[in-house]
């Protein structure tokens, strides 16, 4: 078996990454902090410009506001704290990625801020690899895998260990 069709195979064994039979993936590809970041296309519900957020005291960091969707309410999560990035200010590229994440057994709506959204795309196993355990400034459980796009590095992270703690009911 050919070393690239190796990798591809056991990229997709290694994840619960959905790649199809042919060991593709659909994306949307968007900026958080200078670094590009993908989420499986079929997750995506929408995407907003920014819209009014109302700030909710108490609640985790990472999703300190929500946002009135669609007549529902949604908490909006900021990735850059999740990655340990600098905060930074919305631009007019910002915009809020409203995806489902199934949670509990029970789909759960919730919007990303991004500084810039980027196309769909498609991107291949045999072009991805699992984080490196050193040398890496974000947080490894964070990182499904990390796929070479054209020029660029692309992280597609793991939401579920990001939102876990924060939906999780509190003790």
């Amino acid at each position: 078996m050919p070393q690239a069709k190796q990798r591809a195979a056991a990229a997709m064994a290694a994840t619960d990454t959905a790649w199809n039979e042919r060991g593709e993936l659909e994306v949307l590809t968007f900026d958080v902090g200078g670094e590009t970041l993908a989420l499986e296309a079929t997750m995506v519900r929408e995407i907003l410009d920014l819209l009014p957020e109302t700030l909710v005291p108490g609640a985790p960091a990472l999703v300190r506001h929500v946002v009135n969707f669609r007549g529902r309410i949604v908490p909006v999560a900021d990735l850059r704290l999740a990655f340990a990035m600098e905060a930074a200010e919305t631009t007019p590229d910002s915009r809020i990625v409203v995806i489902e994440l199934p949670f509990d057994g029970e789909a759960t709506l919730i919007g990303l801020r991004t500084d810039h959204v980027r196309e769909v795309a498609t991107l291949t196993a045999d072009a991805s690899e699992e984080a490196p355990v050193v040398g890496m400034r974000w947080h490894r459980d964070y990182v499904r895998r990390l796929v070479r796009w054209r020029d660029d590095l692309i992280i597609l992270p793991d939401l579920t260990a990001i939102f876990a703690a924060v939906l999780s009911p509190r003790a």
